[in-house]
């Protein structure tokens, strides 16, 4: 007895749909940037377009703060620094929708708990994935690990080029942007404050 599946001829890999209303709009923009969206190597750049919105959007679909849910309390004592630095990551910007590429470093004081060291950079990529400003997500990032570890003190500092001005604009390549979120003890205590900023290499 064969197993009979669905096949979609135009669309053999299962890619996601793309609304014609969406499509349509991506030509309109074609169109007013000056080119015909009908010539050959434009025809599928709507649906393409469509779809890599819907991944770099992915993070409206998912809530952060559920990679902070499974938590450690057996760690042997250890209450001191935990640091995930230089976590790549990709945003857009919600003004232009241009690209913003940096990097980023998390770190928390633990009180009691910890959280696998991978989780830190999935609540980046959770927010990332999504249109922002630098100073939003920065924000973000370092009070969703504040309200869900309950630590005694949170550090995140993003480093990043944005596309609205390396590509357009006053196109400046090369200059980054900083923006740091200090809470708890990292914000009420200057010693470690500067311990840690000088780990993450901004002391």
């Amino acid at each position: 007895m064969s197993c009979q599946h669905d096949h979609d001829e135009e669309n053999p890999l299962g890619k996601p749909d793309v609304p014609e209303h969406v499509q349509d709009a991506i030509r309109t923009l074609i169109t007013w940037a000056g080119d015909d969206p009908a010539r050959e190597g434009l025809l599928d750049t709507p649906k393409r377009v469509g779809r890599a919105w819907l991944e770099y959007c992915q993070g409206y679909a998912e809530d952060p703060a559920i990679h902070l849910s499974r938590q450690f309390e057996e760690v042997g004592g250890y209450d001191e620094l935990v640091m995930l630095k230089d976590i790549p990551f990709q945003s857009h910007c919600e003004h232009h929708l241009a690209p913003i590429t940096g990097k980023a470093a998390i770190a928390y004081m633990p009180r009691d708990r910890v959280v696998g060291i991978s989780k830190l950079a999935r609540v980046l990529h959770g927010y990332a994935r999504r249109l922002q400003i630098q100073e939003r997500l920065t924000a973000e990032v370092a009070k969703c690990i504040w309200d869900n570890l309950e630590p005694h003190g949170v550090a995140v500092v993003i480093e990043a080029e944005h596309g609205c001005m390396t590509g357009r604009g006053v196109r400046t390549p090369g200059v980054s942007m900083i923006t740091s979120r200090l809470l708890g003890c990292f914000l009420d205590d200057p010693r470690s404050r500067k311990e840690v900023l000088g780990l993450m290499g901004y002391g």
